[in-house]
């Protein structure tokens, strides 16, 4: 009788647990809040595929799905996302930043996105935070070791917390840039990913437009 006991009270837990999940999400969408998949955790990827002109250049050279990435800081409910682009708000310079959710897959500046989860131990994926969080304010830049690009950001994070992603750079001819790129699909790549969900479309109105999206 105790076990039976038990195994109820265990079940009972279960589904409150999934009750208050269920309600919290549909507290975010009431609120046009994105509701990123249970499996989300900080330091895991969220790619997008942008709206603007360097968008639709990055794919061009890429051939992939998506021309962005950062890095998911914080938690459920308080998600914001650490990476590096092109000024996406008036007065704020090129550089790595820390944005709300919301403002990074804002229609304005995404089509669609897509989360992947990173294969880590708890240890590594602190620290991988830590580390792009401390590159805050360095310029974004493609080709100068004193900058970064939103790839190379993420990268670099999980790389100096321990984990090699294992992922190729591209070699491109660029005019006046050529050198090796990690390019948004050469991350996609890496055996360490693994996608949580299939990439969202957009799915609700358009905020106010402020700045090109990357």
């Amino acid at each position: 009788m105790e076990d039976l006991a038990e195994v109820t009270s265990h079940a009972l837990a279960l589904r409150c647990c999934a009750l208050v999940l269920a309600l919290l999400a549909g507290a975010l969408r009431a609120e046009g809040l994105p509701v990123l998949p249970p499996g989300a955790r900080a330091g895991d990827l969220i790619f997008r595929e942008g709206t603007e002109a360097v968008s639709a250049a990055v794919m061009a050279i890429d051939r992939g799905a998506f021309s962005h990435v950062g890095m998911l800081v914080g938690e459920a409910g308080r998600w914001q996302v650490v990476h590096a682009t092109p000024s996406e708000v008036r007065g704020r310079p090129d550089g790595v930043v820390l944005d709300p959710l919301a403002f990074f897959l804002d229609p304005a500046r995404s089509k669609r996105h897509a989360i992947y989860h990173i294969e880590a131990g708890d240890g590594q994926r602190r620290r991988a935070v830590e580390h792009a969080l401390a590159m805050q304010g360095r310029p974004f830049r493609i080709a100068d070791p004193a900058g970064t690009y939103c790839t190379e950001l993420v990268w670099k994070a999980w790389k100096d917390a321990g984990l090699d992603l294992d992922v190729q750079f591209t070699a491109l001819a660029l005019p006046l840039l050529p050198g090796r790129y990690l390019l948004p699909s050469d991350l996609l790549a890496s055996p360490r990913l693994r996608p949580l969900a299939p990439a969202a479309p957009p799915d609700r109105p358009g905020l106010l437009r402020t700045h090109a999206g990357q």
